[in-house]
């Protein structure tokens, strides 16, 4: 285990990269003015048991595998990209004449999770982060190499349920706030779209870490 002044530290920065809106965030705010504070939640839950099956890979090495091939990260990046923007299509595609027809037939909270997985687990990025972020705080004089990855992994995916669920809620708020607002009902699922396709062009733009 690191001694507890690298551990205090890697809360601490944890912390100030997690509060800080990236497409995670992003994600999850788009998922709660959608649908609620419940999906967000359930968003939320979904993206950190994907980011658990990095924190494994981090702990097996795979992570190093990964970030050493451009070929294998660009076809993940591209994976992720793709599942992002088809989210964002499948939601402009919804029916939304009215107001009341915006706001009803709200997705299984087990697809809302499904789809959280799946957008976190084919992230890339988390490959990247947990490669370079992680071993930043490990002391292999301190013990097993692999179960300090694995403890300081678990510790960011709790800091992450917390953070980002706050965002839900705060985000599922505001929807409820502007539940009576017809132009916002019209346009929710826009929004909601254009943060999806907005996050996948990002993804699939982006370099890869042989750039």
């Amino acid at each position: 285990m690191p001694d507890w002044s690298g551990y205090a530290a890697f809360i601490v920065a944890s912390l100030a990269l997690l509060v800080t809106p990236g497409p995670a965030v992003l994600y999850v705010i788009a998922r709660s003015v959608d649908q609620g504070r419940r999906a967000g939640i359930v968003s939320v839950v979904g993206l950190h048991v994907g980011t658990l099956f990095h924190v494994a890979a981090a702990a097996l090495g795979i992570s190093a595998i990964l970030v050493s091939s451009a070929l294998a990260f660009n076809v993940v990046k591209l994976l992720g990209a793709a599942y992002l923007i088809y989210l964002g299509i499948q939601k402009f595609r919804e029916r939304g004449q009215t107001a009341r027809v915006a706001v009803s037939a709200p997705q299984k909270q087990a697809r809302i999770f499904y789809q959280g997985v799946v957008v976190n687990l084919l992230n890339p990025k988390l490959a990247l982060f947990f490669f370079a972020f992680l071993p930043q705080f490990v002391d292999p004089a301190r013990g097993a190499v692999a179960g300090q990855i694995v403890l300081l992994g678990c510790t960011f995916v709790i800091l992450g349920l917390c953070s980002d669920s706050a965002y839900a809620l705060l985000a599922g708020t505001a929807r409820h706030w502007l539940r009576g607002n017809t132009a916002f009902l019209r346009g929710q699922r826009y929004f909601a779209g254009g943060i999806y396709i907005t996050l996948g062009v990002a993804t699939a733009l982006s370099g890869s870490e042989s750039a």
